[in-house]
């Protein structure tokens, strides 16, 4: 008999049994008490690859006993979803719970299958279970996405990890049978990812590659192993985030020529033009930012054209931004700017506005002092007036630092002459 894959084999069939999410699902969470009362809101769960998101909605299913569907938004068109919405109707009966449909991959559903779903979420015709790797934000359309919880799955830590290995090895009808001995764990785990359905595959193929009675994990094993499975790109495996790391770090470095490598990989492997496009708007702004301002508007443009245009003439499109954005000056100062500033707001709380700078929609707002002494900068010599922005707690704390660069070094000068020398440029 020919088993299925060992990570199929050890997916828990229960919440207890569930590895990792405790944020989500551990005792006294909101989401588990709502499983545990069978009260089930419509959600999309989001997160990275083998987090959990198939398991959950299957134990999710199990727990509240109802009519359970599924459709892979790869291989399902609208047809597919009114029949089982079609389905699901006469699956209701006076009293019952309403029929769930797990739909996987759902970013990759167009407006038109997503409106197709809309009515019967919003009359609980059917619970919708979404699953998918991107920013619902971007990719589910906003009337869908407003009748739906959404929540975000993490990568699996070091122990969640090695409790599903040492499960494995003890619980697996197949690996329980074979005296294996977990030698050296550092390789098995930093290759997974986070990914527990990557780290079982890796597992099992490392064990299935020796012979003898006596089989061992050792890092250079699983090395081995890794080496011979990685040589092709499929964009809903394993390779996935590794192929767009590559892509997103040659560009970052300046390497149009390894820009394009990539590039081609992820044509050829059928990748979604919009998720190319999406990581380069990101890059331009993350990586170019004000080194090149114009970076952000032709990865823009290149966005917006690839919606229009589709496979194969997007890959021309795309090929000028990746080019253009690798020859690019690089700065990440903006992109260290917010990350500075969101550091001091966690650490200082929320500090006062001051009163110049407030709003004063009322009389008693202005008669307090709301916004009384505010300087309105175009009524200035060169659109400048020196004045407080910041809280009193802060002031004179500098986050964003212009890189060194001719168009940032342009930016230094002028603020150093707004600023003199509260800021320090």
């Amino acid at each position: 008999m020919i088993l299925p894959p060992l990570a199929e084999r050890m997916r828990p069939k229960n919440l207890d049994d569930y590895v990792g999410q405790k944020q989500l699902i551990g005792e006294g969470t909101v989401l588990r008490k709502l499983i545990e009362k069978g009260q089930i809101p419509s959600m999309i769960l989001w997160g990275p690859p083998g987090t959990g998101k198939t398991t959950l909605a299957k134990i999710i299913a199990n727990y509240t006993e109802r009519p359970f569907h599924i459709l892979s938004a790869i291989n399902s068109g609208v047809k597919d979803v009114r029949e089982v919405i079609t389905k699901a109707k006469g699956q209701q009966f006076f009293g019952s719970n309403n029929p769930l449909l797990f739909i996987d991959e759902i970013h990759r559903f167009s407006k038109s299958q997503q409106d197709s779903l809309l009515a019967a979420v919003e009359d609980g015709t059917i619970t919708l279970i979404g699953a998918t790797t991107e920013n619902p934000s971007f990719e589910v359309i906003s009337a869908l996405l407003s009748r739906c919880q959404v929540y975000i799955l993490e990568s699996l830590g070091k122990e969640d990890l090695l409790d599903l290995v040492n499960r494995a090895l003890k619980e697996d009808e197949k690996l329980k049978k074979l005296k294996v001995k977990l030698k050296e764990e550092d390789a098995l785990l930093r290759m997974s990812g986070g990914d527990a359905r990557k780290l079982l595959n890796l597992l099992e193929l490392t064990i299935d590659q020796q012979e003898g009675e006596k089989l061992e994990i050792t890092d250079q094993k699983v090395k081995e192993v890794a080496k011979q499975s990685m040589a092709r790109y499929d964009k809903d495996g394993e390779q996935h985030y590794d192929i767009i790391s590559a892509f997103i770090k040659s560009i970052r470095g300046s390497d149009p020529n390894a820009g394009l490598y990539w590039l081609a990989r992820m044509i050829e492997g059928g990748e979604d033009a919009k998720f190319i496009a999406r990581r380069l708007l990101i890059l331009a702004s993350e990586d170019i930012g004000n080194a090149n301002p114009t970076a952000l508007v032709i990865a823009n443009n290149c966005f917006q054209a690839v919606n229009v245009i589709g496979w194969p003439e997007s890959r021309i499109i795309l090929a000028q931004c990746v080019t253009y954005l690798a020859s690019s000056p690089k700065s990440n100062a903006a992109y260290h700017g917010i990350i500075e500033a969101e550091r001091e707001v966690r650490e200082s709380g929320n500090l006062s506005v001051p009163l110049p700078l407030r709003n004063a929609p009322t009389k008693l707002m202005k008669e307090i002092g709301y916004g009384e002494e505010y300087k309105y900068a175009h009524s200035f010599p060169g659109n400048f007036v020196t004045q407080e922005y910041m809280p009193d707690e802060i002031s004179g704390k500098k986050f964003y630092e212009p890189g060194d660069n001719a168009r940032e070094a342009e930016l230094r000068k002028r603020l150093k002459a707004y600023w003199q020398e509260k800021y320090g440029y």
